[in-house]
């Protein structure tokens, strides 16, 4: 954060993260909407719109996609920077499968902190779109078993995050969209390079999501 007087108040608050919202010496992460929502004391309904079944399904649909658009990228680009972001094609593919293997690790009750979805255990998972994709194999593996054996179909549990404790259901629509939100950047990086492919993914794919509105950031 640049802005030496944000940091400053922010430090004032005890606040630890952004997005924040304060009032006064009140703040609250702005991850969860709901929660921004009751801060600004709206009536407004908030929480997912698609059920833990759905956006599972979702989830997994974009781990296929992710799967298939991958590979497609050259191995001699994957140290390419993204636009607008210091963070290399490489590290991209990776952060796309880490994002649902961590959510399944904060469902078996790990503590959200805000560097988990970016964790590499593994380096060599990154070596190639070959192993990146045998990576996402794996991870698709987990989600498929963490639903079958969970008892817990509504993801009402509460876990613990960086940002307060959160349901399950709403920290599996961050995952969901978040995972989403990077297929349609792999895609454009595919479009960048000069890369035909069939879009694995369209419009419905996203719908009822939370998706930000721009694919990259400004």
């Amino acid at each position: 954060m640049e802005d030496a007087a944000g940091r400053a108040e922010l430090q004032r608050l005890g606040a630890r993260s952004i997005p924040v919202l304060s009032r006064g010496d009140e703040f609250v992460f702005a991850q969860n909407i709901a929660q921004v929502v009751g801060f600004l004391k709206l009536n407004e309904k908030t929480g997912p719109v698609l059920s833990p079944e759905q956006l599972v399904g979702r989830m997994t649909r974009f781990i296929d996609a992710a799967l298939v658009i991958i590979p497609l990228m050259p191995d001699s680009k994957l140290d390419t920077n993204a636009p607008n972001r210091p963070r290399s094609y490489r590290a991209l593919a990776h952060h796309m499968f880490r994002i649902p293997e961590a959510f399944v690790e904060v469902a078996g009750d790990k503590f959200f902190a805000q560097g988990l979805p970016t964790d590499v255990a593994n380096p060599g998972d990154m070596a190639s779109t070959a192993a990146l994709a045998a990576y996402g194999r794996r991870v698709r593996a987990t989600v498929d078993d963490w639903w079958r054996h969970t008892s817990d179909k509504s993801a009402q549990q509460t876990v613990e995050t960086y940002y307060g404790p959160q349901k399950l259901h709403e920290v599996l629509e961050r995952a969901t969209w978040h995972i989403g939100q990077h297929t349609r950047q792999w895609m454009m990086l595919l479009e960048m390079s000069g890369i035909a492919f069939e879009p694995p993914l369209g419009d419905p794919d996203f719908a009822d999501l939370p998706m930000p509105k721009q694919v990259w950031d400004g």
